[in-house]
Order: C-alpha cells, then sequence, then structure tokens
C-alpha cells in the first residue's frame, strides 16, 4: 500500500486505541485524530447521549459518516472507536484509504482496564464487574472477524511505537 498517508489503529474497547495512536502520531511526526472525539465534537453531545438519546444503529451511521468525512488528509493516525470495523463497510474502507493497525488483547486483559469505567462507556452499561471478562469474550469473538482483517496485528499490552512505526513503514514498502 504505496503511497498510504492515513493509519487506522482498531481493537477493542480498553485496548489502548487513542494512547497508542498518540505515541504513534509523535514517533512518526503525524496528525492524531481520535474518531469518538470528533464525532462528539460534530454532534455536540457525548457518545454515552447519543447511544441513550438516538440508540446505537443512529450512533453507527454518524460514525460511519463521520469515518467516511475525515477527508484525505495526510500524515495522520485514526483512532477508532471499538465496533467501527464492524459496522456498514468501514472495514473495507479503512483498508482501501489506508493501513489498519489491530491491538489485539485477551478478554481477561480488557477486563482489567475497563473495570470501574462502565459510566462512561454505554455497551458496558449495565454489565456487572463479575459478568465483565464473559461480555467482552462474546463481544470480542462477535468482532474479531472484523479485527484479524486489519494489515497490522500487535499485542496490544506490550505494544511498542517504535516497532510499530518500522511495521508500518515496511507495510507502505519503504
Amino acid at each position: 500500500m504505496t503511497g498510504t498517508r492515513k493509519i487506522y489503529i482498531i481493537g477493542f474497547m480498553g485496548s489502548g486505541k487513542s494512547t497508542m495512536g498518540r505515541r504513534l502520531a509523535a514517533r512518526m511526526g503525524y496528525q492524531f485524530l481520535d474518531l469518538d472525539d470528533k464525532i462528539e465534537e460534530l454532534a455536540g453531545k457525548t457518545i454515552a447521549r447519543i447511544f441513550s438519546e438516538d440508540g446505537e444503529e443512529e450512533f453507527r451511521r454518524i460514525e460511519a459518516e463521520t469515518l467516511k468525512g475525515l477527508g484525505s488528509d495526510a500524515n495522520i493516525i485514526i483512532s477508532t472507536g471499538g465496533g467501527t470495523p464492524c459496522h456498514f463497510d468501514n472495514m473495507d474502507y479503512m483498508r482501501e484509504t489506508g493501513i489498519t493497525v489491530y491491538l489485539k488483547m485477551t478478554p481477561g486483559q480488557l477486563a482489567s482496564r475497563l473495570r470501574g469505567s462502565s459510566a462512561e462507556r454505554p455497551l458496558l452499561k449495565n454489565i456487572p464487574d463479575g459478568e465483565l471478562v464473559s461480555f467482552i469474550g462474546e463481544k470480542l469473538s462477535e468482532r474479531e472477524q472484523w479485527y484479524n482483517r486489519a494489515g497490522i496485528i500487535v499485542d496490544g499490552m506490550n505494544a511498542d511505537p517504535g516497532l510499530l512505526a518500522t511495521m508500518i513503514q515496511s507495510e507502505r514498502g519503504y
């Protein structure tokens, strides 16, 4: 994929997409954009509020529209929402317009990061901590068919921005 200038960071909620995206952008001299932040900015309300007032289906429509409306900005790293690749043709779109990087983690690793944050995460809102690993395992198994289509798959617990930058350059044919 020579000449590609967009890099999409995908993975389950809590996998560190925004943190890795920022670190990678700084390392590579790229801009960074968090898709959820952009959605909130354009909608004028939080993701949680969009979910509660308009429902998940409307959120996913807005999400796809926002993703595809980012234009052709060069040298940008985009951290997506956990469900972004799994709806509409978003994964195909990301693969056509850039390099996709999946930060892969186990349900147990994700649950340990997500415990106590269900208030800010609409999909976890009514899930008790004791059922978190099981819920994440089910959701992850549904989503991995999209996540595993990423051009680069790395261990989210041990991902290194320097090594990842090298992998991306290699993927591009530099």
